[in-house]
């Protein structure tokens, strides 16, 4: 989740909120790439994961990368928290998920290397304290209760709250992972083109990255089950958002919705200042309860976009949020699904085409669909299978595209990265979908398997 946020002086004008946003415009020539992926953390020797604090911890995996790495550490309330270094920083889930937040780059040539980079170094440290990590969209076997607490005032108010407003929200904080690709849009109307594509497609990303089959130690029923938590978690916040597909959406709109979502904090000085359920627009009139008189800033805005969670969502820039974590080799892939559709015309052309037909009760039973059946869903007389090959071939058209090298030059574009989802699509089988395979074959049942067998 995001750290606070910085630089925005106060509000002035009601128009400042859309032009926050709109703020976040550039040109073609300026388009960048942010990739972030979240990990699972545990201890060797009891497969359970990481606490906060001790010998084998998260606290020992952030001073390891600081001292070995040179990263810069993040503090709070006397706690480092996380890390930064070269416009990328690492932070913590509130169960300790491990994040790499990469820097904006401009290559998904560029994407690879961090995350190749950041996997090793933390490879290296873990191995030193004898811990493991491993990409999952969902701890397989642990308890809520065996999940530590980050040690960040954010989480703890949240961890309250969601228990109040919906059925999964801690599963998601404390039990859950995903990667996901941050792209910029040109204009207004650019924005709401690749916003439409994003959230009518999302679910065809969650069903090529499910790897979540397992929680509490059994089959769940679902190839994703992330994607599941996420369907009751807090509807204030979450969902496929049926407006961005209505006549007038634009910047205006999105502001006119965020304002509509429950308030969960205020940041000043260092502290989270407790603000659940209350209303942005009362702050912007100066009579928010938690803090009587004052009105906000564009830091508190910015800080309160990061506190909804649709399937895909808009701040300065555009983020895609339907994949569950996973292993190395496809971590790379996410970028390369979403840059190839986005980031050349014909591409968001081709994508809009296809998906443009289907209504928002189509959109949420897809959601739902490919969450429990990944590929074999059916879409508008199709199967998602069928879909999820004609989306990849659209990206890998953008990205020829693109033709941006690698290597050098001699890797002469980005389409080779999309090749870790092509064979499941081609087979139709997720990633899930094996370790289910596994877990009821050659695993015998014995969940423990898939450390050894799945782990960085």
């Amino acid at each position: 989740m995001s750290i606070p946020q910085s630089g925005g002086g106060p509000i002035e004008d009601f128009s400042q909120l859309a032009g926050y946003l709109e703020d976040g415009c550039k040109p073609e020539a300026d388009f960048r790439i942010g990739t972030e992926h979240e990990k699972f953390g545990y201890c060797y020797a009891k497969l359970q994961p990481l606490p906060y604090d001790g010998p084998c911890s998260i606290r020992a995996m952030l001073e390891g990368l600081r001292d070995r790495f040179g990263w810069d550490e993040v503090q709070e309330a006397g706690n480092i928290i996380g890390l930064t270094k070269d416009g990328a920083n690492v932070s913590l889930e509130p169960g300790g998920q491990l994040e790499l937040s990469g820097a904006p780059l401009e290559t998904i040539h560029g994407t690879c290397d961090e995350v190749n980079v950041h996997l090793a170094q933390v490879k290296e440290i873990a191995d030193e304290i004898g811990a493991g990590f491993i990409g999952l969209g969902a701890s397989p076997d642990w308890s809520h209760e065996q999940m530590p607490m980050m040690p960040k005032g954010r989480y703890r108010l949240m961890t309250d709250y969601m228990g109040r407003v919906g059925t999964h929200g801690t599963q998601m904080m404390y039990r859950t992972c995903t990667v996901q690709v941050n792209l910029d849009f040109g204009s207004e109307a650019d924005m709401v083109q690749k916003f439409r594509v994003a959230l009518a497609l999302q679910p065809v990303a969650t069903a090529l990255f499910a790897n979540s089959p397992f929680f509490d130690g059994k089959p769940n029923g679902h190839v994703s089950w992330r994607s599941r938590i996420w369907r009751d978690l807090d509807a204030d916040r979450t969902g496929m958002l049926p407006f961005v597909f209505e006549d007038g959406m634009g910047f205006q709109r999105y502001v006119d919705y965020a304002l509509d979502v429950p308030m969960y904090f205020v940041y000043r000085d260092g502290r989270y200042i407790d603000a659940l359920g209350q209303s942005f627009r009362d702050f912007l009139k100066g009579e928010l309860p938690a803090m009587p008189g004052e009105k906000p800033t564009l830091s508190d805005w910015a800080d309160h976009l990061t506190t909804i969670f649709p399937e895909a969502r808009i701040k300065k820039f555009m983020e895609m949020r339907g994949a569950d974590g996973g292993p190395w080799r496809r971590i790379c892939a996410l970028p390369a699904f979403w840059v190839g559709l986005m980031y050349d015309q014909s591409a968001l052309d081709a994508a809009w085409d296809l998906c443009k037909g289907w209504s928002a009760e189509m959109r949420d039973q897809l959601r739902i669909d490919a969450s429990v059946h990944g590929l074999k869903a059916q879409v508008d007389g199709r199967s998602l299978q069928e879909v999820a090959l004609q989306v990849l071939d659209i990206s890998r058209a953008g990205l020829a595209a693109r033709a941006r090298p690698g290597a050098g030059g001699m890797i002469p574009d980005e389409t080779h990265f999309l090749n870790a989802v092509q064979d499941i699509a081609e087979r139709g089988e997720t990633s899930a979908e094996e370790m289910l395979a596994l877990y009821h074959g050659e695993w015998n049942g014995d969940l423990n398997r898939i450390y050894a067998e799945y782990s960085y």
